[in-house]
C-alpha cells in the first residue's frame, strides 16, 4: 500500500485553533481539518480560481507568488469540518508537494505542510504467459499471444520476438507478418503476433520461395529478448523462452456438437464446464460465449479458460435456476489455425466471401437439474 512520509510539517501564525492539514493516500486527495463552521461558510459556490485562494498544493519549491509553476489542478468540496482537494492526476512518487491554507481571519498567519510520497520499488516487467500454452502446436498456426506483467513500448516486437529451429539454434526469418501498428490492446500489455498467412497456405509464392515457418515434426523455440524496454524504459526481468513441437496442420472447423457440457446443479454457484476436443483461440474464448437463461436473457459471470485452451469455465453471479439454458456462440471462434465455426481459413483469408454485418451465433442447449 502506498504510504505517505511527512517530511516538513510547520505551522506559521499564533498557533490558535485547530486546523490541519493531512493527505489521504486513497483519494488520494489533501484536505484541511479541523476548521470552525464560520470558516466554510459560504465556500460552495466557489470557482476554482477562488479556491485557491484560500486553499492550494504545489510542487514543492514552486509557488505562484513567486512566479513559478501554478497550482496543482483538481477539484474542491466541502467536508465535514474541512475542505477536501482531490488533484485531477495523482500525485507522482518521489516528488514533494506543498499544501497551503489560508485562514479567512487577516490577523493569522497562512498555514503551509510539506508532503512527500516515497518512490515505489521498481518491480521488473516480465513475459507472465504465452498462447497457445500446449506443447505441441500446428503446422498451420495462425497467431501468439504474448501477455505482458506492464504496459510495453511500442514498435520493438518485431526485432525483440524471435524464432529458431531448436536444437539447429538457426534463426527463422521473418516468421511473423510485420505490420505498421502493432497489434496490442488498449493497455499495452497483450501483444498479437500473426504468422505470415502467405507461407501458411501451400501455393502461395511466399511459401514455394521461403517454404514454411514451422514444419510438422520439427521442435522451435520462441526467444524473448530481456532488452525489450517495457513503458518506463526498463528491460524485462529475464528473458522469455518457450519451446515446443509442430505437428500436422489443422483444416478441420470447429464444430460446437462435438463439445461436452457439464451442467451445474440448480441452486448453487458452481461452474459450467465446457470440454473442448482441441484447442481454441484463447482471446476469443474470453468474448464470444455467452451464457442465457429464461427468455433467453444473458447471465452475468466470470470466464476462465484452463486444459491448454480445450476447457471452458463460468462461474455465474448468482446461483443458477432450474431449467433451460443456452450457450450462445459467435461462429466467429476460431481454433489455432484461424479455422472458425463459420468458415476454414484459407477461405477466410483467400477467397472472395461475401460478408453480412450480422453477427451470426450458434446456441447450443443444456438443462440444469
Amino acid at each position: 500500500m502506498l504510504r505517505l512520509l511527512l517530511l516538513t510539517a510547520f505551522t506559521v501564525g499564533s498557533g490558535e485553533g485547530s486546523a490541519a492539514l493531512r493527505f489521504d493516500p486513497a483519494g488520494p486527495a489533501f484536505e484541511v481539518t479541523g476548521l470552525a463552521r464560520s470558516e466554510l461558510v459560504g465556500l460552495e459556490d466557489l470557482k476554482s480560481e477562488a479556491w485557491t485562494e484560500i486553499f492550494a498544493v504545489y510542487v514543492a519549491g514552486a509557488s505562484r507568488e513567486g512566479g513559478n509553476r501554478p497550482p496543482v489542478l483538481g477539484s474542491y468540496r466541502i467536508i465535514d469540518g474541512g475542505i477536501r482537494f482531490e488533484p485531477r492526476f495523482p500525485p507522482e512518487p518521489g516528488v514533494r508537494y506543498r499544501a497551503v491554507f489560508h485562514p479567512r481571519d487577516a490577523r493569522s498567519a497562512p498555514i503551509e505542510q510539506e508532503f512527500l510520497l516515497p518512490k515505489l520499488a521498481a518491480v521488473p516487467t516480465r513475459v507472465e504467459r504465452l498462447y497457445p500454452s500446449a506443447a505441441q502446436l500446428p503446422e498451420n498456426l495462425l497467431k501468439l499471444y504474448l501477455y505482458f506483467s506492464a504496459p510495453m513500448t511500442r514498435g520493438e516486437a518485431y526485432r525483440r520476438v524471435r524464432l529458431f529451429a531448436a536444437g539447429a539454434r538457426r534463426e527463422i526469418e521473418l516468421p511473423f507478418l510485420e505490420l505498421d501498428e502493432e497489434l496490442w490492446d488498449r493497455e499495452g500489455k497483450r501483444l498479437t503476433l500473426l504468422f505470415d498467412p502467405g507461407r501458411i497456405k501451400r501455393g502461395l509464392r511466399p511459401r514455394e520461395e521461403e517454404g514454411p515457418v514451422l514444419e510438422a515434426g520439427k521442435r522451435y523455440a520462441l526467444i524473448v529478448d530481456r532488452l525489450w524496454p517495457d513503458a518506463s524504459g526498463n528491460p524485462l526481468s529475464e528473458e522469455y523462452r518457450k519451446e515446443f513441437a509442430v505437428g500436422p496442420p489443422d483444416e478441420t472447423q470447429p464444430d460446437p456438437k462435438q463439445w461436452k457440457i457439464q451442467p451445474p446443479a440448480a441452486g448453487t454457484r458452481n461452474r459450467l464446464v465446457v470440454t473442448l476436443p482441441e484447442p481454441l483461440d484463447y482471446a476469443m474464448l474470453q468474448r464470444v460465449i455467452d451464457v442465457t437463461g429464461v427468455n433467453d436473457a444473458r447471465i452475468d459471470g466470470r470466464v476462465a479458460i484452463e486444459a491448454e485452451e480445450r476447457r471452458w469455465t463460468f462461474t455465474p453471479e448468482r446461483p443458477w435456476p432450474a431449467g433451460e439454458h443456452r450457450l450462445v456462440v459467435e461462429t466467429t471462434l476460431e481454433d489455432l489455425a484461424g479455422n472458425s465455426i463459420e468458415r476454414p481459413f484459407e477461405v477466410d483469408l483467400f477467397q472472395s466471401v461475401e460478408r453480412t454485418s450480422e453477427v451470426m451465433k450458434v446456441r447450443i442447449p443444456f438443462v440444469i437439474q
